[in-house]
């Protein structure tokens, strides 16, 4: 398909003609752009394309557009799928979105059904019309797990999933029950199996015809649908296989001798159908459970807020919420917006979203996230981030796209899927031709030839990767691990050596008090006492360490701030001086009196405040970044999973030897520049291992980038997190080991799922081929095979973090 309409792309960051003649330039270089015109004013690249532009130029352009520094504005688009039977469905269905002007990238999850298109000026219509030309269906809307019908919840509360809520659960139930009729029609067909007697054949013709036509019918519906758009899916394989055993009976029938009754198949055909219906809802019903994640987290999502607005409080629908709205929220009820805390204090319960599973203290000015559980008192909430840009959403968004990206190994599988089903029709083929030339009749060969059609079908092959990698993720989500596609979950996997900054990483990010030594007289608490009374009106990071360490000291009286050296004051009618040893010698104090203390191995390397009263030394007091409590353990288990750790760091030697002491580090680099990590981090690649980076800051980005795997703190900047593969929504450094861990315990369900997968078809078809396996048997297994692969991917859910 060629590309023949003008694309018309948002493009950021051109604030002057010498930037739109940049990004001019830059997109005539792309091969198939015909003519481009930069609307400066409007913020636009228009592209006409050439004659012989393919369907990848918009992606051509936009890889070009974020090169040159201005990267285009895309949208994103959530669809979801109705008729995905089996892995070649979901190819078919790649590859007509994938024609559609405009569409970058698409990825399709065949467990849930959620199709997530990236595109540049894409219309969500010519998408769903290109599904639906394709032979298949979009069923809800864009934003919601399942098209709902329901009551409005009051302010604070979510839409719970119930009985006979959705579509999807009507849809589910439906499937449960035309298996079941299907069963209980075969019963009587089986009768001779039974010990009973066999029906008369216009019977057995009238009940294998019901199954076959009437309850059979969504694999005709399939079938056509495959064939009406020149591609054969794995209904059509249904269809040819008990279409061709209820055929042959009936032309058994209408030849038969008067008073003989021939060997009929109607019992096969039919109990092929009702064993592959009850192997779908089987199927069904466990999909169901591998997005099990993703539900969770929309039904924290509150559809309403209580806002003030106008001097009172209105219930509103929360896509009509402003941002800087104030959202009121109570006990028990969920916050509904991302926001800072303007009155009330309170503890939210943010287990969902971070894994944390101790409630978290906040007050005024705390950061809160929408879809937390506030349990015991009032807030009045700033509304800054909404709607697709709360963090809720993104979360839900990272975890729907990980499950819908293909893992590397996913693309083999889907390789094979995609010519599959016809190989298994030239085989059926194949067979029924060797058995007639065999001289063993028509009868026999086409019994052979529909085994192979019913037992080859790929479903189990097309399932094995994506319901493993959509548990997997989903348990990480719940423990507060985002992994952003299944590329960074298989290569996780593999992880050797792990390289953490230090600030924010192993560190709490702030300074603290680490030691108090004293000269002589007072004690540590005395001296720590002035100190604070020194800095009680100081906002400075040092100030507010001692502060922290000892609260609610009145303050000293005529305090005088010495920039860049200390502070001065008067207190227990005593004139003191704090500060660093600038000051001290400024002054003329002598701090010999304590060069044993400051050579302390817990003092050394720290950042050192000296206090001083009426000229003579009293002590000093040590500050540094306290190293966080789980970082022991956390380094501990990496070493049990045989993963090195290193640390990175710009600060001084001194500060990083300081913090890298008990922590048991294989190796610390001290004063490196961001492009220094960098640097670093190609040296250990090339020494052979595969690189993890943990930071949190803007300038580790590059570095979270280089790495093999960048791993960013949720407590961190945005900017970290976009340039990472995993984010971890909790500032605790364990959380790597289990990103680690849960990525090799995906991994291993994947290939056991595909051996099992592939071993079904290798062993079954020959099977078959050689007449030595019933049709019936074969549809019972073929359905089962498919439950056995989703059941063994849902045994991820048993995973927990620190296991």
């Amino acid at each position: 398909m060629m590309l023949s309409s003008i694309l018309s792309l948002p493009v950021t960051g051109m604030r002057c003609a010498a930037c739109a003649a940049r990004v001019e330039k830059a997109v005539q270089q792309v091969a198939g752009v015909a003519w481009v015109n930069v609307d400066l004013a409007g913020g636009k690249v228009i592209v006409t394309p050439a004659s012989d532009a393919g369907p990848s130029l918009p992606a051509a352009i936009v890889e070009v557009l974020s090169q040159a520094g201005y990267p285009a504005r895309t949208d994103s688009h959530r669809l979801a799928l109705t008729g995905l039977r089996c892995a070649s469905c979901a190819v078919r269905v790649e590859k007509a979105l994938r024609a559609v002007p405009g569409v970058i990238d698409v990825t399709i999850s065949q467990p849930t059904g959620i199709a997530l298109v990236d595109g540049a000026g894409v219309d969500r219509i010519d998408l769903a019309a290109a599904v639906t030309d394709a032979g298949y269906g979009v069923a809800m809307a864009e934003d919601a797990p399942f098209p709902t019908a329901g009551p409005v919840p009051e302010a604070g509360g979510t839409v719970a999933a119930g009985p006979g809520r959705t579509l999807a659960d009507t849809a589910w139930r439906g499937e449960g029950a035309r298996a079941g009729v299907a069963l209980a029609l075969c019963l009587p067909l089986l009768s001779p199996m039974l010990g009973g007697p066999a029906l008369p054949p216009l019977a057995q013709l009238a009940l294998g015809s019901i199954v076959q036509f009437g309850l059979g019918w969504p694999f005709y519906r399939g079938a056509w649908r495959a064939l009406r758009h020149g591609t054969a899916s794995m209904d059509v394989l249904v269809v040819l296989g008990t279409l061709a055993g209820w055929g042959l009976s009936g032309w058994l029938l209408l030849t038969a001798h008067p008073g003989h009754m021939p060997h009929l198949y109607y019992e096969a055909s039919a109990v092929i159908i009702a064993m592959l219906l009850l192997g779908r809802w089987l199927e069904d019903r466990a999909r169901r459970r591998t997005g099990a994640a993703i539900e969770a987290l929309m039904a924290l999502r509150p559809q309403v807020a209580r806002i003030r607005r106008d001097g009172g409080e209105q219930v509103l629908p929360l896509e009509q919420v402003r941002r800087g709205d104030v959202a009121l929220v109570r006990p028990g009820e969920v916050v509904p917006v991302d926001g800072a805390i303007l009155e009330g204090e309170t503890h939210l319960d943010e287990s969902m979203i971070t894994g944390e599973s101790l409630p978290v203290a906040r007050g005024p000015d705390g950061r809160v996230t929408g879809g937390a559980m506030n349990l015991d008192g009032f807030i009045a909430v700033r509304a800054d981030a909404l709607g697709a840009d709360s963090t809720l959403s993104r979360v839900i968004r990272m975890v729907e796209a990980a499950g819908a990206a293909k893992a590397p190994i996913q693309r083999l599988v889907d390789k094979v899927s995609a010519v599959f089903v016809p190989v298994i029709l030239v085989l059926a083929i194949l067979t029924l031709a060797g058995w007639l030339l065999a001289g063993v009749g028509l009868e026999r060969a086409m019994v052979n030839a529909v085994s192979v059609l019913v037992i080859a079908c790929p479903c189990a092959l097309g399932l094995a990767t994506p319901t493993a990698l959509m548990v997997g993720m989903g348990v990480a989500a719940r423990a507060g691990i985002l992994i952003r596609d299944a590329e960074a979950l298989e290569r996780a996997r593999d992880i050797t050596c792990v390289a953490f900054d230090k600030t924010g990483t192993l560190t709490d990010g702030k300074p603290a008090v680490l030691a108090v030594r004293r000269a002589a007289g007072l004690g540590e608490a005395d001296i720590l006492r002035l100190a604070a009374a020194l800095q009680a009106g100081s906002a400075h990071p040092l100030a507010r360490a001692v502060l922290d360490a000892m609260p609610d000291v009145p303050a000293a009286a005529t305090v005088r701030t010495l920039a860049g050296r200390g502070v001065e004051g008067r207190a227990d009618g005593r004139a003191l001086l704090l500060g660093n040893e600038r000051l001290m010698v400024e002054r003329g104090i002598d701090i010999g009196v304590l060069a044993a203390a400051a050579a302390d191995p817990a003092v050394r390397g720290r950042t050192l405040s000296y206090l001083a009263a009426d000229g003579q030394a009293l002590g000093l007091i040590a500050f540094g970044d306290r190293v966080k409590h789980t970082a022991p353990a956390a380094i501990a288990r990496l070493r049990a999973l045989g993963v090195r750790s290193i640390m990175l760091t710009g600060d001084s030697q001194g500060a990083a030897a300081a913090v890298a002491a008990g922590l048991g580090l294989d190796d610390v680099q001290a004063g490196l520049l961001p492009e220094d990590k960098g640097a670093a981090l190609a040296r250990l690649k090339s020494a052979g291992n595969v690189v993890a980076m943990v930071g949190d800051g803007i300038n580790d980005a590059p570095a979270l980038a280089a790495a093999d795997i960048g791993i960013a703190m949720g407590t961190g900047t945005d900017i970290a997190m976009r340039a990472a593969g995993v984010t971890l929504m909790r500032g605790d450094p364990s959380l790597v080991a289990d990103a680690i861990a849960v990525s090799r315990r995906t991994v291993i369900k994947i290939r056991q799922n595909l051996f099992w997968a592939f071993i079904y078809n290798v062993v079954g078809v020959p099977l078959a081929m050689a007449g030595l396996l019933n049709p019936m048997l074969a549809g019972a297994a073929m359905a089962l095979s498919s439950v056995c692969v989703v059941t063994n991917a849902l045994t991820l859910r048993r995973w927990r973090p620190g296991g």
